[in-house]
């Protein structure tokens, strides 16, 4: 490759955007001109049940159409970094290693209370035209139909819902039906959160250590110019001082503790119940 894909890996609201956008901030590192490309990174398997997709379904057909789009990206732009972010990568670890073996990763992690109670506002969002109509942009022209009955149904599905809520929203895991039934929202985003880093600290656990870079969100917003000197390093990309503090200039500590404040005590303390291994693993309990 003439360009080194950097993967960014993280659960739904731990600061993967502000991530990606401070690198991309740099000259000749350039991502995609939307959100995610979970639709993408589905080609090939679009049907299939979750986004937690094995190995397996990385056939060289899915392989192919991917990497066309990360060579694509990298020729239109003429860069040295292609950045990448779907928040669903986080389930998905040896799958997209599979697909681009040569990526490295920012595994970027935040306390999951914090990061439930902001994903909780996703999942109940009014609809967003301008945010709906640059990601279809990326759809793969054959996979448009099924992707639009599944968003007609979310947002019909918000109408009825006795928690007016969107029909799905955010990484698809494993047994998601049976999660929605048996969960509260706040339950659901909470098992999302978990999953998502259980799943890709088990595949980054198998990875050698030169393959990722692990960031922990609230270490990032104290100290953005410490932390993304460190990740500058792990890239071998030198940039000066003074630009990485430009950099970072709109970084800021002020979202800690929202989320925890917003569900209040007692569900904070259910919650912690519920995924509190997790929690105490990356030391938020």
């Amino acid at each position: 490759m003439a360009y080194q894909p950097l993967v960014i890996i993280g659960a739904p609201r731990s600061g993967t955007n502000m991530l990606r956008d401070v690198l991309c901030s740099f000259d000749r590192i350039s991502t995609w001109p939307c959100d995610e490309i979970n639709y993408i990174w589905r080609h090939g398997n679009v049907r299939y049940p979750s986004d937690e997709i094995p190995t397996s379904q990385a056939t060289p057909g899915v392989r192919s159409y991917i990497r066309r789009q990360f060579a694509k990206l990298a020729r239109s732009q003429d860069c040295d970094f292609v950045v990448e972010k779907t928040c669903a990568n986080s389930l998905r670890v040896p799958f997209v290693d599979a697909v681009v073996p040569e990526a490295k990763y920012v595994f970027i992690y935040r306390d999951g209370i914090d990061a439930t109670g902001s994903a909780k506002l996703r999942w109940t969002a009014k609809l967003d035209i301008p945010y709906l109509l640059e990601k279809v942009r990326f759809v793969p022209k054959t996979d448009l139909p099924y992707y639009g009955l599944r968003y007609f149904w979310a947002r019909v599905y918000r109408l009825i819902s006795r928690e007016k809520r969107l029909a799905f929203w955010g990484p698809a895991l494993d047994g998601m039906e049976s999660v929605l039934q048996n969960h509260t929202l706040n339950e659901v985003c909470a098992l999302q959160w978990q999953r998502c880093v259980d799943n890709a600290e088990k595949a980054f656990s198998d990875m050698p250590a030169d393959k990722v870079v692990r960031v922990r969100y609230e270490d990032f917003v104290r100290q953005p110019v410490e932390e993304l000197s460190r990740i500058f390093g792990f890239i071998g990309k030198e940039v000066e001082p003074e630009k990485i503090a430009k950099a970072v200039e709109g970084v800021s500590p002020r979202s800690l503790g929202k989320g925890r404040k917003a569900l209040g005590e007692q569900e904070v303390a259910n919650l912690e119940a519920l995924v509190g291994e997790t929690l105490k693993r990356y030391d938020y309990l």
